[in-house]
C-alpha cells in the first residue's frame, strides 16, 4: 500500500507542477539518449566501499561519493581504489555542520557558523580529500540538505560560495528531477533513494525520461536495509534497467553530467 501511495502522490505532484506534461526540456543528452540519471551518496560510510563499489563495478556503473575527509580515513585503501576506478569523489565539508536543532550537531551548529568559516571549511575539506586521494572534489552535496549560515534576521546564504568553487551543489530530500536547461547549478535537486524499493524509483526516472530531465538519486548506507541505507536490491534492479538501451537512461556521476550541462549551456 505505500509503495502505491507513494507513486500515486509522485504523479500528482510532477502532473500539478508540470513535470509530466507533454512540453520537454530543450537540451538534448548524448548519443541521443533521454535523460540523465546520476547516483550520490553522501557522508563517506564504510558501507559504501565495502558493500557499495563492488556492486557498482561488476556492473562497470560509475556513482558520485560525497565525502566528509575523517570518513575516508576509516577506508582509506578502500576509497582510493574506488577513485582510481572511476568514481567521482566529491566534497560534502570537513565537519558536516547541520542545524543545531538536530542534537548530534550542535557542536557544529550551522547556525553559529559565518560565511567566511564555511568558505574555509569547503576549501579545506576539497585539500584534505585531494591529498589523500589524488582528486579534486568538482561538486558538492549540502550537508543536510542547508544551504544558509546563522540563524533569524542574520541567516546568510552560502550558495554563491558553492557556486564559486563548485561546479554543481546538490541538496537533498527535494521532490522532482532538474531541467537541465534552467537548474541553478549550486541548487540541483538530490531526491531520495534510502529505504525504497525500486519499483518505487521506477516512475520517477520514467517520468524524468518523459521529460528529458536530469534525475539526481541521493542515498547514505548501502546495504539491506535501515532508514538511511539505500537497498543492494534496488541498486541491482536500477542499473540493469538504466544499462538497457531501450530505456534510453544516461547513467553517469554527477559531476560528469554537470560539466555536460555547463558545455551545452
Amino acid at each position: 500500500m505505500y509503495k502505491t501511495v507513494y507513486s500515486t502522490f509522485f504523479f500528482i505532484f510532477i502532473g500539478y507542477f508540470g513535470i509530466a506534461q507533454p512540453s520537454t526540456s530543450p537540451m538534448q543528452w548524448p548519443d541521443g539518449k533521454r535523460m540523465a540519471l546520476s547516483l550520490s551518496f553522501d557522508d563517506g560510510r564504510p558501507s559504501q566501499v565495502d558493500v557499495g563499489t563492488p556492486l557498482f563495478d561488476r556492473y562497470d556503473a560509475k556513482a558520485t561519493f560525497y565525502l566528509v575527509p575523517s570518513a575516508v580515513e576509516q577506508r582509506l585503501s578502500k576509497w582510493k581504489q574506488a577513485a582510481s576506478n572511476g568514481h567521482e569523489m566529491g566534497n560534502h565539508s570537513q565537519k558536516h555542520p547541520c542545524s543545531g536543532n538536530f542534537l548530534w550537531a550542535r557542536d557544529k551548529a550551522i547556525e553559529t557558523y559565518s560565511l567566511e568559516q564555511m568558505e574555509k571549511e569547503l576549501k579545506d575539506a576539497n585539500q584534505q580529500i585531494e591529498q589523500m586521494l589524488g582528486v579534486t572534489p568538482t561538486t558538492f552535496a549540502y550537508p543536510c540538505g542547508q544551504t544558509y549560515v546563522g540563524r533569524g534576521t542574520q541567516t546568510q546564504s552560502y550558495v554563491p560560495i558553492v557556486a564559486e568553487l563548485f561546479t554543481a551543489g546538490r541538496g537533498w530530500l527535494d521532490e522532482a528531477p532538474n531541467d537541465p536547461s534552467y537548474c541553478d547549478m549550486a541548487q540541483i535537486t538530490g531526491v531520495s533513494m534510502d529505504a525504497k524499493d525500486f519499483d518505487e524509483i521506477k516512475p520517477m526516472i520514467e517520468a524524468a525520461a518523459a521529460q528529458g530531465l536530469w534525475l539526481v538519486l541521493a542515498g547514505h548506507d548501502i546495504g539491506e536495509e535501515g532508514a538511511q541505507t539505500t537497498r543492494t536490491e534496488m541498486l541491482e534492479a536500477l542499473i540493469q534497467y538504466a544499462q538497457d538501451p531501450d530505456n534510453g537512461i544516461w547513467l553517469a556521476p554527477v559531476g560528469e553530467v554537470a560539466d555536460y550541462v555547463v558545455a551545452e549551456r
